[in-house]
């Protein structure tokens, strides 16, 4: 299934790193495929999927926006009961990935591969507050400063806002 607007597919996918005294840090990135938007890269210890939905209700209560879809892996916190009870009960569909098959998440491998060349490997983290308020710094930049050759040279939040107004003259 591939995006065809804002908010069709989320895609969601984990990153790990360590704080500079050895302490794991994982990050949990959403992204909008259609629009490219880092939803989220949000750092923890670890992630259950009791926290990745409270994530996913953030995202929608913060943006006032919500998937028809999110595309995941196969990893522990994504085929739990959990997250497909969210995603029912929220009339949001699931799209697993096949295990063994990343390319089929390639959006969010994609911005994986970036975020960590241009953040995780410059950045030393102190403590898990540095990495999130840093995360936080690097994902604004990135949707607000960082053209696109793939949405015309535009951020993806110009892209979406130029999707939104042209599409709203159509409707």
């Amino acid at each position: 299934m591939a995006a065809a607007r804002p908010d069709h597919v989320w895609a969601l996918d984990y990153q790990h790193d360590l704080t500079v005294d050895g302490r794991q840090l994982r990050f949990l990135n959403v992204i909008d495929e259609f629009t490219r938007e880092a939803l989220a890269t949000r750092p923890r210890r670890s992630w259950n999927a009791d926290q990745t939905t409270g994530l996913l209700d953030e995202l929608i209560m913060t943006t006032g926006r919500k998937p028809e879809h999110i595309r995941v892996d196969n990893g522990p916190e994504l085929t739990s009961h959990a997250l497909a009870d969210w995603a029912r009960f929220g009339s949001v569909g699931c799209v697993f990935i096949k295990p063994g098959a990343p390319w089929e998440n390639g959006y969010c491998e994609s911005f994986n591969g970036r975020f960590r060349d241009e953040f995780l490997t410059t950045e030393a983290f102190g403590s898990l507050l540095e990495a999130q308020v840093l995360a936080e710094d690097w994902r604004t930049e990135y949707n607000t400063y960082r053209p696109h050759s793939a949405l015309n040279d535009l951020t993806p939040e110009a892209f979406r806002k130029q999707w939104e107004t042209t599409h709203q003259q159509l409707s």
